[in-house]
């Protein structure tokens, strides 16, 4: 046994306290290293907090730049109103849109197709927007008889309709589709205002084509395109040649 630790355990004995060492580790000392690193906790935190609330707020920042950017671009939010697609789309439902057929010149841009549910400006009052699906492409003729559509003479094979919605025996004459031009119905065919009735929509008219439908949550899903196959031609037929897109 050391001597300290002897006088140490005399006193301890003798007068009935402890003596008290300074603890190994936490204190500091005269003989310490003078350029040791003190670290304080609470301050630490406090830097820790605001450096993570200005990364936060830089990163919230940028997504809704980005936001902002996919919404004036890309896609656009838009609520059906009416009935003309049902059983597809109900009214008061909201869908995405997909902006980028404005630039369906480049190959990486999506192209309007038939069997696509497109929005576009009505064409006799450009203040209102329809929804319809793309039926008559350019150059070709349209025919409606007793509720089958007709394309170049052949009908199409339209699995997505409701048969109680089409069971009107109108006939609708050949309308050929002109250049740049499309021909457009609801699938709602007894209940739906469309080409039927006011005729071809511009394709400069046409604004988005449908991407998803998000509201209500429960009913939020893809709206997949109907892959209708283009009718073949019949013989003897010549379809009017499509002029290159020329906007006003």
């Amino acid at each position: 046994m050391k001597f300290e630790e002897f006088e140490e355990a005399l006193l301890d004995k003798m007068l009935g306290f402890r003596t008290r060492r300074p603890p190994p580790f936490g204190g500091i000392q005269i003989d310490d290293d003078k350029d040791i690193q003190i670290h304080r906790p609470a301050e630490a935190s406090r830097s820790s907090l605001w450096a993570e609330g200005r990364l936060l707020l830089r990163d919230l920042i940028f997504a809704l730049m980005i936001a902002a950017l996919v919404v004036v671009f890309i896609v656009q939010p838009v609520k059906v109103e009416g009935t003309s697609m049902l059983p597809r789309l109900h009214d008061g439902e909201r869908i995405f849109v997909n902006k980028l057929i404005y630039y369906d010149e480049y190959r990486w841009a999506p192209k309007i197709e038939r069997g696509d549910i497109v929005v576009f400006w009505y064409p006799n009052d450009p203040t209102k927007s329809y929804i319809k699906r793309v039926i008559g492409m350019p150059g070709e003729t349209v025919e409606v008889r007793a509720g089958s559509v007709l394309i170049n003479g052949s009908a199409l094979d339209e699995t997505y309709l409701d048969p109680k919605s089409n069971v009107s025996p109108a006939i609708q004459p050949p309308v050929q589709v002109k250049p740049n031009y499309y021909f457009v119905m609801g699938d709602n065919r007894d209940n739906s205002s469309d080409s039927r009735s006011w005729g071809l929509v511009p394709k400069k008219y046409i604004y988005g084509k449908a991407l998803f439908r998000y509201w209500p949550p429960s009913a939020a899903s893809v709206i997949h395109h109907e892959n209708l196959a283009p009718a073949p031609l019949p013989s003897g037929y010549h379809p009017v040649q499509e002029t290159p897109y020329n906007p006003e």
